[in-house]
């Protein structure tokens, strides 16, 4: 998935959830928002994302992949399976994931977009930026490197 887009972003200040129980993760996430104009509301625990999305929808939700008490994967699969069961409204979501071979779990967890740790200012912005106008992102700076053999 390569970044893709229908437009700026949502009518009206978007919301975006950080998830993380990491303060420094949190703090390079906000950090890289491409706008001021977005509202953040951030958690601790992957068990608080339903019910914050129950009760206020974001337009973007950005999971770390290692939390606690329950971690990114599993969160977003809820969240799908939520969606699925007409409980919860779409939202898409851009995992943080801690190596390049988690880029197979990201996608079995039909997460909208990933960006490899450690974390770039640029390709966080533009990632959450994609996600932001309804496209996808797929971070690309940790694939192999293809050698032509001629």
């Amino acid at each position: 998935m390569l970044p893709t887009g229908r437009g700026r972003y949502p009518p009206g200040m978007p919301e975006v959830l950080v998830v993380s129980d990491s303060s420094n993760v949190r703090e390079a996430v906000v950090a890289s928002l491409p706008d001021t104009g977005i509202t953040v509301r951030e958690l601790n625990h992957g068990v608080d994302v339903r019910p914050a999305v129950k009760a206020k929808r974001p337009d973007l939700i950005v999971l770390d992949q290692q939390i606690g008490n329950m971690g990114g994967m599993a969160t977003c699969l809820d969240l799908h399976l939520e969606e699925g069961a007409g409980r919860l409204p779409h939202v898409p979501v851009l995992m943080l994931l801690d190596r390049r071979a988690d880029v197979f779990l990201a996608r079995r967890s039909d997460a909208e977009g990933w960006v490899v740790k450690p974390l770039d200012h640029m390709r966080l912005g533009r990632a959450i930026g994609a996600l932001l106008a309804g496209g996808t992102y797929e971070d690309t700076a940790y694939r192999p490197v293809t050698v032509p053999l001629h």
